[in-house]
Protein backbone atom coordinates (compact mmCIF):
# COMPACT_ATOMS: atom_id res chain seq x y z
CA UNK A 1 0.00 0.00 0.00
CA UNK A 2 2.38 2.69 -1.20
CA UNK A 3 1.31 6.27 -1.91
CA UNK A 4 0.69 5.67 -5.61
CA UNK A 5 -1.55 2.70 -4.89
CA UNK A 6 -3.61 4.65 -2.34
CA UNK A 7 -4.11 7.53 -4.78
CA UNK A 8 -5.39 5.19 -7.49
CA UNK A 9 -7.47 3.24 -4.97
CA UNK A 10 -9.28 6.37 -3.86
CA UNK A 11 -9.89 7.54 -7.41
CA UNK A 12 -11.59 4.18 -7.99
CA UNK A 13 -13.72 4.61 -4.84
CA UNK A 14 -14.80 8.11 -5.89
CA UNK A 15 -15.49 6.90 -9.43
CA UNK A 16 -17.65 4.10 -8.04
CA UNK A 17 -19.58 6.55 -5.85
CA UNK A 18 -20.11 8.80 -8.87
CA UNK A 19 -21.38 5.86 -10.92
CA UNK A 20 -23.78 4.79 -8.14
CA UNK A 21 -25.01 8.37 -7.85
CA UNK A 22 -25.84 8.48 -11.56
CA UNK A 23 -27.83 5.24 -11.21
CA UNK A 24 -29.71 6.58 -8.16
CA UNK A 25 -30.75 9.62 -10.18
CA UNK A 26 -33.62 7.41 -11.36
CA UNK A 27 -35.41 9.08 -8.44
CA UNK A 28 -34.97 12.50 -10.05
CA UNK A 29 -35.87 11.10 -13.46
CA UNK A 30 -39.01 9.58 -11.97
CA UNK A 31 -39.99 12.96 -10.54
CA UNK A 32 -40.01 14.49 -14.03
CA UNK A 33 -42.43 11.74 -15.17
CA UNK A 34 -45.07 12.16 -12.45
CA UNK A 35 -47.29 14.59 -14.44
CA UNK A 36 -47.13 12.35 -17.51
CA UNK A 37 -47.67 8.98 -15.84
CA UNK A 38 -50.07 10.04 -13.10
CA UNK A 39 -53.45 11.19 -14.40
CA UNK A 40 -55.37 10.74 -11.15
CA UNK A 41 -54.53 11.63 -7.57
CA UNK A 42 -54.13 8.00 -6.54
CA UNK A 43 -51.79 7.35 -9.49
CA UNK A 44 -49.66 10.35 -8.54
CA UNK A 45 -49.56 9.10 -4.95
CA UNK A 46 -48.33 5.70 -6.14
CA UNK A 47 -45.59 7.30 -8.25
CA UNK A 48 -44.44 9.67 -5.51
CA UNK A 49 -44.29 6.89 -2.92
CA UNK A 50 -42.44 4.59 -5.29
CA UNK A 51 -39.48 6.96 -5.60
CA UNK A 52 -40.09 8.66 -2.26
CA UNK A 53 -38.84 5.57 -0.49
CA UNK A 54 -35.50 5.89 -2.28
CA UNK A 55 -34.74 9.63 -2.35
CA UNK A 56 -32.59 9.39 0.78
CA UNK A 57 -30.25 6.93 -0.96
CA UNK A 58 -29.58 9.50 -3.70
CA UNK A 59 -29.10 12.38 -1.30
CA UNK A 60 -26.79 10.36 0.96
CA UNK A 61 -24.70 9.16 -1.98
CA UNK A 62 -24.35 12.73 -3.26
CA UNK A 63 -23.10 13.90 0.15
CA UNK A 64 -20.77 10.91 0.46
CA UNK A 65 -19.41 11.55 -3.04
CA UNK A 66 -18.65 15.17 -2.15
CA UNK A 67 -17.17 14.22 1.22
CA UNK A 68 -14.92 11.54 -0.25
CA UNK A 69 -13.72 13.95 -2.93
CA UNK A 70 -12.91 16.53 -0.24
CA UNK A 71 -10.97 14.05 1.89
CA UNK A 72 -9.08 12.26 -0.90
CA UNK A 73 -8.50 15.12 -3.35
CA UNK A 74 -8.86 18.37 -1.38
CA UNK A 75 -7.33 20.55 -4.08
CA UNK A 76 -10.17 19.64 -6.44
CA UNK A 77 -12.69 20.43 -3.73
CA UNK A 78 -11.19 23.86 -3.02
CA UNK A 79 -10.81 24.61 -6.74
CA UNK A 80 -14.18 23.47 -8.05
CA UNK A 81 -16.48 23.88 -5.06
CA UNK A 82 -14.72 27.07 -4.03
CA UNK A 83 -14.54 28.51 -7.56
CA UNK A 84 -17.52 27.20 -9.53
CA UNK A 85 -19.73 27.70 -6.51
CA UNK A 86 -22.80 29.01 -8.36
CA UNK A 87 -23.32 25.69 -10.16
CA UNK A 88 -22.74 23.63 -7.00
CA UNK A 89 -24.98 25.91 -4.92
CA UNK A 90 -27.82 25.57 -7.43
CA UNK A 91 -27.39 21.79 -7.47
CA UNK A 92 -27.43 21.69 -3.66
CA UNK A 93 -30.52 23.91 -3.59
CA UNK A 94 -32.29 21.56 -6.01
CA UNK A 95 -31.63 18.62 -3.70
CA UNK A 96 -32.64 20.51 -0.57
CA UNK A 97 -36.05 21.44 -1.95
CA UNK A 98 -36.49 17.80 -2.97
CA UNK A 99 -35.97 16.62 0.61
CA UNK A 100 -38.40 19.25 1.90
CA UNK A 101 -40.98 18.34 -0.74
CA UNK A 102 -41.10 14.63 0.06
CA UNK A 103 -41.44 15.30 3.77
CA UNK A 104 -44.03 18.08 3.65
CA UNK A 105 -46.13 17.69 0.48
CA UNK A 106 -48.75 15.60 2.30
CA UNK A 107 -48.51 17.25 5.71
CA UNK A 108 -51.76 18.76 6.85
CA UNK A 109 -51.98 22.55 6.78
CA UNK A 110 -48.65 22.99 4.98
CA UNK A 111 -48.61 26.64 3.98
CA UNK A 112 -47.11 26.15 0.51
CA UNK A 113 -49.58 23.52 -0.68
CA UNK A 114 -49.08 20.19 -2.46
CA UNK A 115 -48.82 21.77 -5.93
CA UNK A 116 -45.87 23.90 -4.85
CA UNK A 117 -44.01 20.89 -3.52
CA UNK A 118 -44.79 18.99 -6.71
CA UNK A 119 -43.21 21.87 -8.64
CA UNK A 120 -40.14 21.61 -6.39
CA UNK A 121 -39.86 17.93 -7.33
CA UNK A 122 -39.91 18.87 -11.01
CA UNK A 123 -37.22 21.52 -10.45
CA UNK A 124 -35.04 18.95 -8.73
CA UNK A 125 -35.78 16.33 -11.36
CA UNK A 126 -34.85 18.50 -14.31
CA UNK A 127 -32.41 20.98 -12.78
CA UNK A 128 -30.50 18.66 -10.45
CA UNK A 129 -29.77 15.98 -13.06
CA UNK A 130 -29.01 18.38 -15.91
CA UNK A 131 -26.61 20.53 -13.87
CA UNK A 132 -24.85 17.48 -12.43
CA UNK A 133 -24.27 16.34 -16.00
CA UNK A 134 -22.96 19.78 -16.96
CA UNK A 135 -20.59 19.73 -13.98
CA UNK A 136 -19.25 16.30 -14.97
CA UNK A 137 -18.85 17.58 -18.53
CA UNK A 138 -16.26 20.09 -17.32
CA UNK A 139 -14.06 17.13 -16.35
CA UNK A 140 -13.61 16.59 -20.09
CA UNK A 141 -13.74 20.16 -21.38
CA UNK A 142 -11.95 22.04 -18.58
CA UNK A 143 -12.59 25.20 -16.60
CA UNK A 144 -10.95 28.59 -16.19
CA UNK A 145 -8.88 28.52 -13.00
CA UNK A 146 -5.30 28.81 -11.85
CA UNK A 147 -3.47 26.96 -9.08
CA UNK A 148 -0.38 28.20 -7.25
CA UNK A 149 0.54 26.06 -4.24
CA UNK A 150 3.23 28.53 -3.20
CA UNK A 151 0.50 30.94 -2.13
CA UNK A 152 -0.08 28.79 0.94
CA UNK A 153 2.89 30.59 2.53
CA UNK A 154 1.30 33.99 1.90
CA UNK A 155 0.12 35.17 5.29
CA UNK A 156 -2.12 37.86 3.77
CA UNK A 157 -3.88 35.82 1.04
CA UNK A 158 -3.09 32.10 1.38
CA UNK A 159 -5.31 31.23 -1.57
CA UNK A 160 -4.07 28.34 -3.70
CA UNK A 161 -6.82 28.22 -6.34
CA UNK A 162 -8.39 31.16 -8.12
CA UNK A 163 -11.33 31.22 -10.52
CA UNK A 164 -10.48 33.49 -13.41
CA UNK A 165 -13.89 34.61 -14.69
CA UNK A 166 -16.70 36.28 -12.70
CA UNK A 167 -19.34 33.65 -13.57
CA UNK A 168 -18.01 31.03 -11.13
CA UNK A 169 -19.20 27.91 -12.91
CA UNK A 170 -22.14 29.28 -14.86
CA UNK A 171 -19.88 29.65 -17.91
CA UNK A 172 -20.02 25.85 -18.23
CA UNK A 173 -23.53 26.31 -19.63
CA UNK A 174 -22.03 27.99 -22.70
CA UNK A 175 -20.07 24.90 -23.75
CA UNK A 176 -22.06 22.61 -26.10
CA UNK A 177 -20.24 19.48 -24.87
CA UNK A 178 -21.19 20.27 -21.28
CA UNK A 179 -24.81 20.80 -22.32
CA UNK A 180 -24.70 17.50 -24.19
CA UNK A 181 -23.49 15.71 -21.06
CA UNK A 182 -26.25 17.39 -19.06
CA UNK A 183 -28.86 16.06 -21.48
CA UNK A 184 -27.27 12.59 -21.40
CA UNK A 185 -27.64 12.41 -17.61
CA UNK A 186 -31.17 13.87 -17.72
CA UNK A 187 -32.53 11.37 -20.25
CA UNK A 188 -30.67 8.49 -18.59
CA UNK A 189 -32.41 9.36 -15.33
CA UNK A 190 -35.79 9.53 -17.07
CA UNK A 191 -35.20 6.16 -18.74
CA UNK A 192 -34.16 4.55 -15.44
CA UNK A 193 -37.10 6.19 -13.69
CA UNK A 194 -39.51 4.69 -16.21
CA UNK A 195 -37.97 1.23 -15.86
CA UNK A 196 -38.10 1.49 -12.07
CA UNK A 197 -41.80 2.38 -12.10
CA UNK A 198 -42.48 -0.65 -14.29
CA UNK A 199 -40.71 -2.83 -11.75
CA UNK A 200 -41.97 -1.24 -8.55
CA UNK A 201 -45.62 -0.35 -9.22
CA UNK A 202 -48.14 -3.12 -9.74
CA UNK A 203 -50.56 -1.22 -11.96
CA UNK A 204 -51.02 -2.13 -15.63
CA UNK A 205 -52.00 1.40 -16.68
CA UNK A 206 -48.94 3.05 -15.15
CA UNK A 207 -46.70 0.28 -16.49
CA UNK A 208 -47.97 0.77 -20.04
CA UNK A 209 -47.44 4.52 -19.84
CA UNK A 210 -43.99 4.01 -18.32
CA UNK A 211 -43.10 1.66 -21.16
CA UNK A 212 -43.83 4.44 -23.65
CA UNK A 213 -41.75 6.98 -21.73
CA UNK A 214 -38.92 4.45 -21.43
CA UNK A 215 -39.00 4.01 -25.21
CA UNK A 216 -38.83 7.75 -25.88
CA UNK A 217 -36.32 8.70 -23.16
CA UNK A 218 -34.22 5.58 -23.78
CA UNK A 219 -33.96 6.26 -27.51
CA UNK A 220 -32.96 9.88 -26.94
CA UNK A 221 -30.44 8.83 -24.30
CA UNK A 222 -28.77 6.26 -26.58
CA UNK A 223 -28.44 8.81 -29.40
CA UNK A 224 -27.04 11.49 -27.07
CA UNK A 225 -24.67 9.09 -25.29
CA UNK A 226 -23.23 7.69 -28.51
CA UNK A 227 -22.77 11.27 -29.77
CA UNK A 228 -20.96 12.22 -26.56
CA UNK A 229 -18.68 9.17 -26.79
CA UNK A 230 -17.80 9.89 -30.42
CA UNK A 231 -17.02 13.54 -29.72
CA UNK A 232 -14.98 12.66 -26.63
CA UNK A 233 -12.95 9.87 -28.22
CA UNK A 234 -12.20 11.96 -31.32
CA UNK A 235 -11.22 15.09 -29.39
CA UNK A 236 -8.00 16.13 -27.70
CA UNK A 237 -7.43 15.30 -24.06
CA UNK A 238 -5.19 16.54 -21.28
CA UNK A 239 -2.23 14.22 -20.68
CA UNK A 240 0.40 14.25 -17.95
CA UNK A 241 4.06 13.52 -18.60
CA UNK A 242 5.04 11.28 -15.67
CA UNK A 243 8.68 12.43 -15.84
CA UNK A 244 8.36 16.21 -16.14
CA UNK A 245 4.90 16.40 -14.53
CA UNK A 246 3.87 18.79 -17.31
CA UNK A 247 0.38 18.66 -18.81
CA UNK A 248 -0.14 18.91 -22.55
CA UNK A 249 -2.79 18.22 -25.17
CA UNK A 250 -2.90 14.81 -26.82
CA UNK A 251 -5.07 13.79 -29.73
CA UNK A 252 -7.53 10.96 -29.05
CA UNK A 253 -6.36 10.87 -25.42
CA UNK A 254 -9.51 9.36 -23.93
CA UNK A 255 -9.80 6.73 -26.66
CA UNK A 256 -6.12 5.90 -26.14
CA UNK A 257 -6.81 5.46 -22.42
CA UNK A 258 -9.59 3.04 -23.27
CA UNK A 259 -7.35 0.99 -25.55
CA UNK A 260 -4.46 0.94 -23.08
CA UNK A 261 -6.76 -0.17 -20.23
CA UNK A 262 -8.54 -3.23 -21.66
CA UNK A 263 -10.37 -3.98 -18.41
CA UNK A 264 -11.94 -0.52 -18.48
CA UNK A 265 -12.74 -0.98 -22.19
CA UNK A 266 -14.48 -4.28 -21.41
CA UNK A 267 -16.33 -2.58 -18.55
CA UNK A 268 -17.67 0.12 -20.88
CA UNK A 269 -18.64 -2.43 -23.52
CA UNK A 270 -20.46 -4.68 -21.03
CA UNK A 271 -22.15 -1.63 -19.53
CA UNK A 272 -23.46 -0.39 -22.88
CA UNK A 273 -24.69 -3.86 -23.86
CA UNK A 274 -26.40 -4.30 -20.49
CA UNK A 275 -28.21 -0.95 -20.80
CA UNK A 276 -29.33 -1.77 -24.35
CA UNK A 277 -30.53 -5.23 -23.27
CA UNK A 278 -32.57 -3.90 -20.35
CA UNK A 279 -34.09 -1.16 -22.48
CA UNK A 280 -34.66 -3.34 -25.56
CA UNK A 281 -36.19 -6.20 -23.58
CA UNK A 282 -38.63 -3.75 -21.98
CA UNK A 283 -39.56 -2.06 -25.25
CA UNK A 284 -39.96 -5.11 -27.48
CA UNK A 285 -41.41 -7.59 -25.02
CA UNK A 286 -45.04 -8.44 -25.87
CA UNK A 287 -45.85 -8.55 -22.18
CA UNK A 288 -44.75 -6.10 -19.52
CA UNK A 289 -41.13 -6.93 -18.71
CA UNK A 290 -40.37 -5.78 -15.16
CA UNK A 291 -36.67 -6.64 -14.81
CA UNK A 292 -35.27 -4.11 -17.27
CA UNK A 293 -34.22 -1.71 -14.50
CA UNK A 294 -31.67 -4.17 -13.10
CA UNK A 295 -29.89 -4.71 -16.42
CA UNK A 296 -30.01 -1.02 -17.33
CA UNK A 297 -28.87 0.17 -13.90
CA UNK A 298 -25.99 -2.31 -13.76
CA UNK A 299 -24.94 -1.22 -17.23
CA UNK A 300 -25.20 2.46 -16.29
CA UNK A 301 -22.95 1.96 -13.26
CA UNK A 302 -20.33 0.11 -15.32
CA UNK A 303 -20.41 2.66 -18.16
CA UNK A 304 -20.15 5.70 -15.87
CA UNK A 305 -17.44 4.02 -13.79
CA UNK A 306 -15.38 3.38 -16.92
CA UNK A 307 -15.70 7.04 -17.97
CA UNK A 308 -14.49 8.24 -14.57
CA UNK A 309 -11.56 5.82 -14.72
CA UNK A 310 -10.33 7.05 -18.12
CA UNK A 311 -10.52 10.56 -16.68
CA UNK A 312 -8.13 9.91 -13.81
CA UNK A 313 -5.98 6.94 -14.75
CA UNK A 314 -3.23 6.55 -17.35
CA UNK A 315 -1.62 9.94 -16.64
CA UNK A 316 -4.68 12.04 -17.42
CA UNK A 317 -5.84 15.35 -15.98
CA UNK A 318 -9.32 14.75 -14.56
CA UNK A 319 -9.97 18.47 -13.98
CA UNK A 320 -8.15 20.47 -16.67
CA UNK A 321 -7.59 24.20 -16.67
CA UNK A 322 -8.24 26.04 -19.91
CA UNK A 323 -6.68 29.21 -18.48
CA UNK A 324 -3.32 27.73 -17.53
CA UNK A 325 -2.88 24.13 -18.63
CA UNK A 326 -0.16 23.54 -15.99
CA UNK A 327 -2.74 24.31 -13.30
CA UNK A 328 -4.73 21.26 -14.42
CA UNK A 329 -5.48 18.82 -11.63
CA UNK A 330 -4.43 15.19 -11.72
CA UNK A 331 -4.96 12.50 -9.12
CA UNK A 332 -1.30 12.97 -8.13
CA UNK A 333 -1.03 16.74 -7.67
CA UNK A 334 -4.41 17.14 -5.93
CA UNK A 335 -4.45 14.22 -3.50
CA UNK A 336 -4.27 14.17 0.28
CA UNK A 337 -1.24 13.07 2.22
CA UNK A 338 -0.13 9.46 2.49
CA UNK A 339 -1.25 9.34 6.13
CA UNK A 340 -4.74 10.69 5.36
CA UNK A 341 -5.30 8.27 2.48
CA UNK A 342 -4.03 5.36 4.54
CA UNK A 343 -6.38 6.10 7.44
CA UNK A 344 -9.29 6.58 5.03
CA UNK A 345 -8.48 3.27 3.37
CA UNK A 346 -8.85 1.45 6.68
CA UNK A 347 -12.23 3.11 7.19
CA UNK A 348 -13.24 2.16 3.63
CA UNK A 349 -13.15 -1.50 4.67
CA UNK A 350 -16.59 -0.86 6.15
CA UNK A 351 -18.04 -0.06 2.72
CA UNK A 352 -19.07 -3.68 1.90
CA UNK A 353 -21.06 -3.82 5.15
CA UNK A 354 -22.79 -0.54 4.34
CA UNK A 355 -23.63 -1.78 0.83
CA UNK A 356 -24.99 -5.02 2.31
CA UNK A 357 -27.24 -3.04 4.64
CA UNK A 358 -28.48 -0.88 1.75
CA UNK A 359 -29.19 -4.02 -0.29
CA UNK A 360 -31.09 -5.56 2.61
CA UNK A 361 -33.11 -2.39 3.23
CA UNK A 362 -33.87 -2.01 -0.48
CA UNK A 363 -35.11 -5.59 -0.75
CA UNK A 364 -37.23 -5.11 2.35
CA UNK A 365 -38.92 -2.00 0.96
CA UNK A 366 -39.46 -3.49 -2.51
CA UNK A 367 -40.53 -6.97 -1.40
CA UNK A 368 -44.11 -6.12 -2.35
CA UNK A 369 -44.89 -3.87 -5.32
CA UNK A 370 -46.90 -0.70 -4.74
CA UNK A 371 -50.63 -1.02 -5.42
CA UNK A 372 -53.64 1.29 -5.29
CA UNK A 373 -54.98 -0.66 -2.34
CA UNK A 374 -51.82 0.00 -0.32
CA UNK A 375 -51.97 3.73 -1.04
CA UNK A 376 -55.57 3.85 0.24
CA UNK A 377 -54.63 2.28 3.58
CA UNK A 378 -53.70 4.24 6.68
CA UNK A 379 -50.00 4.80 7.31
CA UNK A 380 -47.11 7.02 6.33
CA UNK A 381 -47.25 8.20 2.74
CA UNK A 382 -45.29 10.86 0.89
Amino acid sequence: MDYNFLIQYWWFIISLLGALLVFLLFVQGGQTLIPKLGKTEIEKTMLVNSIGRKWEFTFTTLVTFGGAFFAAFPLFYSTSFGGAYWVWMIILFCFIIQAVSFEFRKKENNFLGTKTYNTFLLINGYGGTFLLGVAVGTFFTGSEFSVNKENITNSIMPIISQWINPYHGLEALLNPRNLLMGLVVLFLSRMLGSLYFINNINDITIRQRAKKTATISGTIFVILFVTFLLITFLSEGFTLDPQSQLVSMEKYKYFTNLIEMPIVFAMLLVGVISVLYGLGKTIFSKTIYTKGIWFASTGAVLAVLSLFLILGYNNTSYYPSTFNIQSSLTIYNSSSSFFTLKVMSVVSLLIPFVLAYIFYTWRKMDKISITKEEMQEEGHKY
